[in-house]
């Protein structure tokens, strides 16, 4: 008798058997450009806001950098903020990196604040204040606040429980009905974030990385494969394969894109950055992306960098920890990719 295990992973065989299929009647390029086109279609469209003007709501003096709070659009009607954190004493351009925050009380906690706004003066949590970590590495960085977390969560959640700890469900289930997701949504605005990003008179528009931690590396991964302004990137917490994490272990329902089995496994979706520089980093002990799948991610990757001649533009560090950021080697990686 089957059971719905066995059915399941006859499934996942069939799909990887069909991509096999797929992939020996393309050249590399083909099947790379056909692979970005499924994407992109996969994450649902969204009318783009052309009118809006970007606005500086605040600016302030930190130790060692200004912050600037921003707000910006991408969609009529829907606004977002974020943080410009600029290195004190800066001359001529610089290179300048999307810092992009996952579950939690979004884009204050990835830059030395609490909740309320107020300096986070302990110690800091797995998200280990990164984008602050970049600015001193003498980077612009910009960290935008992604829809469903912190401010940025729904009213309806909120109502009915004032601590919710995101909007995901509810905005995924009810995105999906309408033919979208809730990756697609915040891929359009992570590159409406790039679009103002490189405008900027202290960047060099030829020199934009992006970081992303868990959830952030999804959106980092997909707005890097999808527009080669992104020079480098470097994704935390994230890198794995569907099948040992995303299937694996209950995860939340932001991280599922319909029919991307049929299209490729996680390896080779990261993979179209290349020959983009990335770096991959992940705790040996996450409990969520296992080290087992972070390893055979990245053998897929060193091959798939090995077959665009790109060897030395891929890194990685499995670091001793959990699900959490590090930063040790890939954030002095980044600034000298970013050079």
């Amino acid at each position: 008798m089957w059971t719905g295990d066995t059915y399941l992973e006859r499934l996942y065989d069939q799909a990887a058997g069909q991509r096999e299929f797929e992939a020996a009647g393309e050249t590399p390029e083909q099947r790379k450009n056909r692979l970005k086109r499924s994407l992109r279609d996969s994450l649902g469209e969204f009318e783009r806001e052309l009118d809006f003007s970007p606005e500086v709501l605040e600016r302030v003096q930190c130790d060692g950098y200004i912050r600037e709070r921003v707000e910006l659009s991408a969609i009529p009607g829907l606004t977002f903020g974020a943080y410009v954190l600029i290195p004190d004493g800066m001359t001529g351009k610089l290179p300048g990196v999307i810092a992009v925050h996952g579950h939690g009380y979004g884009s204050r906690q990835i830059c030395g604040m609490l909740e309320d706004g107020t300096p986070d003066t302990g110690k800091p949590g797995i998200y280990n204040h990164f984008a602050v970590q970049l600015v001193r590495k003498g980077m612009v960085v910009i960290a935008p606040d992604v829809i469903g977390f912190g401010e940025r969560r729904m009213q309806a959640d909120l109502a009915k429980d004032p601590d919710a700890p995101s909007s995901c469900y509810r905005m995924s289930t009810q995105l999906l009905m309408l033919g979208k997701t809730l990756t697609g949504l915040r891929v359009t605005e992570m590159l409406k974030t790039l679009d103002y990003f490189s405008t900027r008179e202290e960047i060099d528009p030829e020199r934009i990385g992006i970081v992303g931690f868990s959830g952030g590396s999804l959106i980092s991964y997909v707005t890097a494969a999808l527009d080669e302004r992104i020079g480098a990137a470097v994704l935390i917490g994230f890198p794995n394969t569907f099948k040992d994490s995303i299937i694996a272990i209950q995860h939340c329902i932001c991280n599922y894109t319909p029919g991307i089995l049929m299209q490729a496994e996680l390896p080779e979706l990261m993979g179209l950055i290349a020959p983009r520089p990335l770096f991959l980093e992940s705790g040996d002990e996450d409990p969520i992306f296992p080290a087992a799948g972070f390893s055979k991610a990245v053998r897929e990757l060193q091959a798939i960098y090995g077959s665009e001649e790109a060897e030395e533009r891929f890194a990685c560090d499995l670091f001793h920890g959990v699900h959490e950021v590090s930063g040790q080697k890939s954030f002095d990686w980044l600034k000298l990719n970013l050079s």
